[in-house]
């Protein structure tokens, strides 16, 4: 298994009443991302699949604290690449995601450096083995990870708000004619497809061992002509509820004569493994 991506596509987050949580209830959250593209006379495409299971273990005033873990399947060899997991994230409407097993994970993740015979000094710098990794040493780095894994508790509306992080403006949601999904487009965000472009030609001078000043790559790419979409579509249960989100980001990218077209679908979708109604729900 490899090392969890990190995404980031965020529902605004006054869309709706939340939904209750109970204790006891469990949900099996599958990530996968299917990469196309062309140009310059080659193609290309990539998969990625990853699995969090998500258990709730505590409703409070405070919030909901939830357990994510890798799935029971996961081999020993995962769970000595994924030192962060399981975690426990405590959230509420009213304040920032927390992070309620810190000693734990600074535990895991000193054991994990020793066994990797990783100094500290290698915390933050990229590998190439199987494939490439940044050797991540931040306990609290686990916060962004499972936010790219969240759906969220909140069922959807008609005309809710939309964003994404890659995209310029605000949509809003429209439902589907059957009433079962809800759907939203937005035009990309040239400048934030340039930062994310930058940023992975630095991992890979990094990687292979090439200087590259930041200056430098920023030059490379700001002449670029960038345009495309972001398209959403969530699809719900009978009481509007996500049960999968699926995002298909198409980009173009012209520069001088050449042209590269790239198509990313990403499918984020949670199946309960039980639901165990309890007297502490908010």
């Amino acid at each position: 298994m490899r090392a969890l991506a990190v995404a980031a596509a965020l529902l605004a987050p006054h869309l709706a009443t939340a939904q209750p949580a109970h204790v006891g209830d469990a949900f099996e959250i599958l990530r996968t991302s299917n990469s196309e593209w062309k140009g310059d006379g080659s193609t290309g495409t990539t998969h990625d699949r990853d699995t969090l299971v998500a258990r709730v273990i505590t409703v409070s005033d405070a919030g909901v604290e939830t357990e994510y873990d890798l799935p029971d399947d996961a081999t020993a060899d995962d769970r000595a690449r994924e030192w962060a997991f399981p975690a426990r994230v405590l959230k509420s409407r009213t304040a920032p995601a927390q992070l309620r097993n810190l000693a734990e994970l600074e535990a895991r993740r000193d054991e994990w450096l020793k066994a990797a015979n990783l100094p500290r000094t290698a915390c933050g710098k990229w590998y190439f083995t199987w494939n490439a990794f940044r050797v991540e040493c931040d306990p609290e780095s686990v916060l962004r990870t499972v936010e790219a894994f969240e759906l969220g508790y909140e069922p959807l509306s008609e005309d809710a708000p939309w964003r994404d992080d890659q995209a310029t403006g605000t949509a809003h949601l429209h439902r589907t004619p059957d009433g079962k999904a809800f759907l939203a487009e937005l035009s990309v965000d040239p400048d934030a497809v340039r930062r994310d472009r930058v940023e992975a030609d630095l991992v890979v001078a990094e990687i292979s061992k090439k200087p590259l000043a930041r200056e430098t790559a920023i030059k490379v790419h700001k002449t670029e002509d960038i345009s495309g979409t972001i398209k959403v579509r969530f699809d719900t249960d009978a009481a509007g509820n996500v049960r999968r989100r699926t995002k298909v980001v198409t980009l173009s990218i012209r520069q001088g004569e050449g042209v590269e077209t790239r198509t990313t679908t990403e499918i984020l979708e949670r199946r309960p493994i039980k639901c165990a109604a309890g007297p502490n729900s908010i």
